[in-house]
């Protein structure tokens, strides 16, 4: 690059305000710098631009060796399914076929209306398990408002009584 010190750029800045004039000096100075910002944010979005697609090659790779071992560990695992249905099969053909008797329970009246009592005690424990007062404290909703009510309440301005007192 341009080794520039602080003795050359007063020279230059010297011969600038010689041949431009003190007029015109700091509209050429600021559309100077304004080419110069220009160039450098060129120059930055080309080497961002430049990393991204390295970056964006990399991953294609990436992609490329997982989904390659992907492929492999599949046939592998379809191989071996194959050979142990074999096994599997072999074996089946070897012995009598004995099929057990299927014993599904099916529930009947009283085991129904026992789940129901159940279930009704433990929602009945499960919300009167916790006294009033700890909710109040910890900030638990004990009833229930509608949406409407909630914008009504929350709303600016909606208290008419609202006092210091």
């Amino acid at each position: 690059m341009i080794d520039l010190g602080l003795t050359k750029i007063a020279v230059i800045g010297v011969v600038a305000l010689v041949v431009i004039g003190p007029e015109k000096l700091p509209k050429v100075a600021r559309m100077a710098g304004t080419l110069y910002g220009r160039a450098q944010r060129y120059l930055n979005d080309v080497k961002s631009e430049v990393s991204r697609e390295m970056e964006l090659d990399e991953l294609k790779n990436l992609r490329k060796q997982a989904e390659e071992a992907a492929s492999t560990f599949k046939d592998e695992m379809e191989n071996s399914i194959g050979k142990d249905m074999a096994e599997v099969e072999a074996a089946l053909r070897d012995q009598p076929m004995a099929t057990p008797a299927l014993d599904l329970y099916t529930p009947t009246n009283e085991d129904m209306a026992r789940k129901a009592k159940d279930f009704r005690r433990k929602r009945v424990v499960r919300s009167a398990a916790v006294p009033l007062w700890y909710k109040q404290q910890a900030g638990v909703r004990t009833h229930v408002i509608s949406g409407a009510a909630r914008m009504k309440r929350h709303r600016p301005g909606s208290r008419k009584n609202a006092s210091f007192f």
